[in-house]
């Protein structure tokens, strides 16, 4: 017989994204969860698993990158 807790069982799912911005890490992560955020329902939270930055020839930052890995709950 199925117990109460066994009722709220949830399943999560795991996508990595990448997105680039060239002002600032934090700028490169809220673009990215917006992004996301117009396709996916329920994002529940975000990893960031590496950060990079692209320099441009003159040696100076042009663009900062994060890979993110975003969870969410996949309907019932």
């Amino acid at each position: 017989m199925p117990t109460e807790r066994s009722r709220f069982v949830s399943v999560a799912k795991v996508i990595e994204i990448t997105s680039t911005s060239p002002g600032s890490f934090e700028d490169a992560i809220r673009k990215g969860l917006s992004k996301a955020q117009k396709t996916i329902d329920g994002i529940k939270g975000a990893w960031i698993s590496e950060q990079k930055v692209e320099l441009a020839d003159d040696g100076t930052i042009s663009h900062f990158r994060v890979d993110m890995k975003l969870t969410f709950l996949l309907d019932d």
